[in-house]
């Protein structure tokens, strides 16, 4: 490939790479006269008058060689001397040697005006030796001149004889060959010799690549190479290797290649060729680096391995890096010691002998179930339950729920590591006998009365040698084939019930278990009982009439609510203070109102009301992700037979528990059961029935509100902002609808699901704060634990709960929210919170919070709770703000409330006070960085005062909201901000 230059480009071009010089130049003779020893017999001109004249002589060496000489008498006369066809052999570029001797003008005996010391060399370029006595004419056009050659060294009398020496280029030669031609005008010379020749880049290899011999055909020229034999280039696609020639014939630069050497070869001769490794070594990828001893346990047996094998064995996981050593599976488990409670096993075992080398061991639990004496065993399948995991085990304790009572099982402990899979993995078994304090199933189901809508039942009490039956529960549902229906259940502390509401003429299926200390049996087989049809044709009228009585008292009853309405209406337009609080009509339907589950004197009436009980059968457990005030909360599965299976969250009840504590437990699941809204938590269902008592909800991916905030800081615009604090409000509108106060909200209280949903939740646990919760809380007047940061100031100080107080709460949020999950009033202490509360104090707006926003917020932190906005009219005011975002473009600037002296004792220290860039990164709340600033070198101010976002971006800091806190702080660093306006 030729390239063209311009010639000021080109002179600086030679000037730049003669330093880049990398080989001697190569020659290749096209004319040696010297090497003649025949007559020239070139052409001269004019022939009439021939002064050129070819003789034999001597050179230095004392060689005899042929030259031509001229003395002309006169000098007024072009004399020419003409070369036969020299063949160029593909050069552009030829180099002319001539050596020649020159007398000087005022030394010749016949001195004449017209002596000259210098004569011209032209040529003239050819496809084929066409040149005649007479053709081309014999002028400087069609010749073309390369130069005028005058001597440097002058023959006189008595004088030494020396020669010259000059050397010319021509060019650039197109055609197959060309003339030389010699003009004299006037000298007395003799042409010694004349040598032709031209340069070209010897034969490279460097870099792993070799290049052939170059010819240049331009000032310089790209040749390309490939790579050495055991070389390669990384792709396919990667560019050849190559190289420039330049037109002396020496290579330029240093080799554009990405060749190298092979997995198994390594770099000799300095990195022009790739060698083998020998035996016992490898290398694993292609690169420079030197081949390596085989790592620990495995062999090369033959040379240029990439990969040691293992040996018998021994082996390696597909993560483990090739100069790994290898390893082998553990051995088993050891001392498997079981503790039965009833119907969950919990196992623990010791560790195996050998871990194989490794350190990724884990461990696998296989369940059998085997039934009685005799009977054959199975797989226990998905009706068992494992905490914390069935696989993966880091651990070496697990508890097995959901076993049937008076049942043998089997478990095997299975030890695993990275190369378990290329073997049997090693185990160790135990048999366990569940207890039989379980009671035993119940039997002989029978009907004493049975009408159209209801069935009579009782049954025998099973036998129980040691302890009573505490109650039963029963449960049924209409028998369907082919349609999978629910079941409804109920509780009675005799062995017999009354079924009520059911469908005339109708088949139900029924089964019932007893529960004991111990727990629930298991469930009877089921028994099938038919209502009754009608009577007679008599009854059918007599059931006619009746509907028509209902329908016009019914009619009645309406006419009666209609005017209840209205009135209620026209009073709450006089007092909408009083109609709010105590109207239980919207729009024209009846409000449902809230129930207190604590009001009900069996409060596990208050949980069969709201609740709907689920078979533990249904739910399958996968991982804990979190504690609870009274357990674990996990991750699960819910499959409700003729229901799509979709993922919950389980709050499990751990055991040893009181009774009391099982009331509280299930309390909230009493009060979410009320609710039925788009941002209020989901209530699916209870399991009470079996060991442990759970509480399932809908499953919200991204948890709680604050920790998700603050993982995402700066990701999210204010419309969106704007969004989940209307969502939130919406949720709180419903619950104030219902006369629910929630007494706890606050951002670590609100879900937010996959799609940014955020939900209310944690109901009736602000009774429960402990003294030792994540947020400290403060004892009030009247006794109880109260979180000061989000609570009203009437409610701190008289325990004075009301929607009003909720709504101060959810100003709060709104900063929270805008502000990414930073905590409300810093590290203030919660008296120094209160006491500046009281002093009107109110927090700033958050940084690029709109002003509209910190308005609303004010609002909501009203001292007289009658002037804070109702839940109804926020909502209002974030529809407004949703459907005409550009008011969210005006900022509130911060100290736009009011100020207090508090606040500015509780700001963080100037950055100037850091005593290290790992502290000034705590500081600001991005410790997470701290390694990775370290790493990158970043271990100085003045080196993190240059810091950019390119820098930042290679660091590994990608969220756009960590950026901008960085670099504003590293702007306050720089001088550009005073440290003291900065908050964290």
């Amino acid at each position: 490939m030729e390239h063209t230059y311009q010639p000021a480009v080109a002179t600086l071009w030679v000037l730049l790479i003669g330093f880049l010089r990398l080989s001697t130049a190569e020659e290749e003779i096209l004319m040696n006269t010297k090497l003649e020893t025949s007559d020239l017999k070139w052409t001269i001109y004019p022939q009439s008058e021939p002064e050129w004249e070819e003789v034999s002589g001597l050179d230095e060496e004392g060689t005899s060689v042929r030259t031509y000489q001229i003395c002309p008498a006169d000098g007024g006369t072009s004399h020419w001397l003409r070369s036969t066809l020299i063949q160029r052999r593909g050069a552009s570029q030829v180099y002319v040697e001539v050596r020649f001797t020159m007398m000087e003008c005022s030394s010749l005996p016949t001195y004449h005006r017209n002596c000259k010391e210098t004569f011209n060399l032209l040529y003239y370029q050819a496809d084929s030796d066409e040149a005649t006595p007479t053709h081309p004419a014999w002028m400087e056009n069609p010749y073309t001149k390369v130069d005028t050659v005058a001597a440097d060294f002058l023959l006189r009398k008595g004088g030494e004889r020396k020669s010259n020496v000059k050397t010319l280029r021509l060019g650039p030669l197109t055609m197959r060959g060309f003339y030389l031609a010699f003009q004299a005008q006037g000298a007395c010379m003799a042409l010694l010799s004349v040598r032709v020749f031209f340069k070209k880049c010897p034969a490279l290899t460097r870099a792993f690549s070799s290049f052939p011999e170059t010819v240049p055909h331009a000032l310089v020229q790209q040749a390309q190479g490939r790579c050495v034999e055991h070389a390669a280039q990384p792709s396919a696609q990667a560019l050849p290797p190559h190289m420039f020639c330049g037109e002396d014939g020496q290579w330029v630069g240093q080799p554009s290649t990405s060749c190298t050497c092979k997995a198994g070869y390594e770099p000799v001769d300095n990195d022009a060729r790739c060698q083998a490794c020998q035996v016992g070594h490898f290398k694993a990828g292609p690169g420079a680096s030197q081949c390596e001893q085989c790592p620990p346990l495995s062999s090369a047996v033959v040379t240029g391995s990439a990969m040691c094998l293992c040996r018998p064995g021994y082996h390696r996981a597909k993560s483990d890096p090739p100069d790994a050593s290898c390893t082998r599976p553990p051995t088993a488990p050891r001392s498997i010691v079981t503790q039965i409670n009833d119907t969950s096993v919990t196992l623990e075992w010791s560790e195996p002998l050998e871990r194989g080398g490794r350190q990724d061991l884990s461990y696998t639990v296989e369940c059998r179930h085997c039934g009685g004496p005799g009977a054959t065993c199975s797989a226990c399948g998905d009706s068992v339950s494992y905490r914390p995991v069935q696989r993966g085990l880091t651990g070496r304790r697990v508890t097995v729920w959901g076993l049937l009572p008076h049942n043998t099982y089997t478990f095997s402990i299975l030890a695993l590591n990275g190369v378990s899979q290329h073997s049997e993995p090693a185990s160790e078994s135990v048999n366990v006998t569940t207890s039989r304090n379980i009671p035993a199933p119940v039997s002989g189901i029978r009907s004493s009365t049975v009408t159209e809508s209801s069935l009579k039942l009782h049954w025998s009490v099973p036998e129980q040698p040691n302890y009573s039956i505490l109650e039963y529960q029963l449960r049924y549902c209409e028998k369907k084939p082919g349609d999978e229906q629910g079941w409804h259940y109920k509780e009675t502390k005799i062995n017999q019930v009354v079924l009520t509401d059911l469908r005339k003429a109708t088949e139900y299926e029924v089964q019932v278990r007893a529960r004991t200390t111990a727990g629930y049996g298991i469930f009877s087989k089921a028994e099938t009982f038919r209502t009754r049809p009608d009577e007679d044709e008599s009854r059918s009228h007599l059931m006619v009439t009746g509907v028509l009585v209902a329908v016009g008292l019914l009619l009645l009853l309406a006419a009666i609510g209609i005017a209840i309405f209205c009135f209620r209406r026209h009073t709450r337009v006089k007092d909408p203070e009083i109609s709010d609080k105590n109207g239980q009509y919207l729009m024209g339907q009846a409000v449902k109102v809230y129930i207190d589950p604590f009001t009900y004197e069996d409060p596990n009436e208050a949980v069969r009301e709201f609740a709907k009980e689920i078979d533990v059968s249904f739910v399958k457990i996968e991982e804990v992700i979190g504690a609870g005030e009274f357990g674990e909360v996990c991750r699960g599965r819910l499959k409700v037979p003729g229901k799509k299976e979709n993922y919950v969250a389980i709050k499990t009840l751990k055991g040893g528990y009181t009774e009391k504590q099982r009331r509280d437990f299930l309390s909230e699941a009493s009060i979410m059961g009320q609710f039925q809204h788009p941002n209020i938590i989901h209530l699916e269902g209870v399991i009470t029935a079996s060991c442990p008592v759970m509480i399932l909800t809908e499953y919200m991916e991204n948890g709680a509100l604050d920790s998700f905030l603050r993982l995402n800081d700066g990701q999210f615009t204010p419309i969106q902002l704007v969004g989940m604090l209307r969502g939130i409000a919406s949720g709180m509108k419903y619950l104030s609808e219902m006369n629910y106060v929630h007494r706890d909200l606050a951002a670590r209280n609100i879900l937010v699901n996959s799609n940014l949903v955020c939900k209310v939740s944690d109901f009736g646990l602000s009774r429960f704060l402990q003294e030792n919760s994540s947020d400290p809380t403060y004892t009030s007047s009247l006794g109880g634990k109260i979180p000061i940061r989000w609570t009203a100031p009437e409610a701190i100080a008289f325990r004075k709960f009301t929607s009003a107080s909720d709504a101060w709460s959810y100003g709060i949020v709104m900063w929270e929210v805008m502000s990414f999950g930073e905590r409300p009033y810093w590290d203030m202490s919660n008296q120094d919170v209160i006491n500046a509360i009281e002093q009107d104090y109110r927090l700033p707006p958050p940084p690029d919070c709109p002003s509209s926003l910190h308005q609303l917020m004010l609002d909501c932190w009203q001292k007289e709770r009658a002037a804070r906005p109702r839940f109804s009219a926020i909502v209002s005011a974030l529809d407004k703000l949703i459907r005409n975002p550009a008011s969210l473009k005006i900022v509130a600037r911060d100290g736009a409330g009011p100020s207090h002296p508090l606040l500015d004792q509780r700001s963080p220290p100037p950055l100037s006070a850091c005593g290290s860039v790992g502290e000034w990164l705590r500081a600001i709340k991005m410790g997470r960085y701290e390694e990775s600033f370290i790493q990158a070198g970043f271990n100085s101010f003045e080196l993190v005062s240059q810091i950019s976002t390119e820098d930042l971006l290679r660091i590994g800091v990608t969220l756009a909201g960590h950026q901008k806190k960085i670099l504003s702080s590293i702007q306050t660093l720089r001088g550009h901000k005073s440290p003291s306006t900065v908050r964290y």
